[in-house]
């Protein structure tokens, strides 16, 4: 039996990577699925071939997170079929270069800082009401080991992502006595474009991060995500911390 039959579930960054991952978890276990991203093409084909392997009926956005009045006017618009959002996972982020940060371009702050903490509250000020008042649902952030410890030139990245797991904190505390559960998942070193969209598209240097190493990969961090929303309704993973084995920290890293 599917364990999430006809649930909803809302994934922000769905076109790519760990969200796109999800998604495909998600599906295998009966969900149906509101996928957001920008580049919708990617999400129309992934839709295709989840409604071909599972049957899975989705509705496509290509919501721009940091736009707060687009966020709120797409999730106050669903249709009554699609509104009760059982699940929402906080996906869309991104890191832009390592620079230091007295040399760091304000434009790259810019986005760090709109897609991963503004984003990230936007969608859940439009989505968690609903659940509030439905009595159900659960919350999923995915954070990143960056959010526990500062690395190099990580200096703006890593504050977004301290601030998701401040926001996650938060979130738990204020919905402390209701039905709705928060969860922050911290990835390490996964294989995604993440490297490549942080270093603008410079292929060669997002392959080096990846060389002499096996790290995660988004089906790993998706399966924690199932995991983690598929528990009895009085569990609740608050915080989960996800490495690979080569890794022991932010600059932890053993290569081969």
């Amino acid at each position: 039996m599917k364990r999430l039959e006809n649930r909803i579930v809302f994934i922000t960054g769905a076109s790519s990577g760990i969200g796109r991952s999800c998604a495909q978890a998600f599906a295998r276990e009966g969900a149906r699925l509101i996928l957001a991203a920008r580049r919708r093409p990617r999400l129309e084909t992934l839709a295709a071939g989840l409604r071909d392997a599972h049957g899975t009926e989705s509705l496509l956005t290509s919501l721009d997170v940091r736009r707060q009045p687009e966020v709120a006017t797409f999730v106050s618009g669903l249709d009554p079929q699609w509104a009760a959002i059982d699940i929402l996972v906080n996906n869309a982020g991104l890191s832009r270069g390592l620079d230091k940060l007295y040399q760091g371009d304000l434009q790259d702050w810019e986005e760090m800082l709109d897609t991963n903490v503004k984003g990230l509250l936007y969608v859940s000020r439009a989505v968690v009401p609903g659940m509030v008042q439905r009595g159900r649902g659960h919350v999923i952030n995915i954070g990143s080991i960056a959010g526990r410890e500062v690395y190099p030139g990580g200096n703006v990245y890593c504050a977004s992502k301290f601030a998701e797991r401040a926001l996650s904190k938060g979130l738990m505390i204020d919905l402390n006595g209701t039905a709705v559960r928060v969860t922050t998942i911290d990835p390490g070193l996964v294989e995604t474009e993440f490297s490549l969209v942080r270093f603008h598209g410079d292929a060669e240097r997002a392959r080096t991060v990846y060389q002499g190493l096996q790290p995660l990969t988004p089906d790993d961090v998706a399966d924690t995500v199932l995991y983690c929303s598929t528990l009895p309704a009085h569990v609740n993973v608050a915080e989960l911390v996800l490495l690979p084995t080569i890794q022991a920290g932010a600059t932890f890293v053993h290569r081969k």
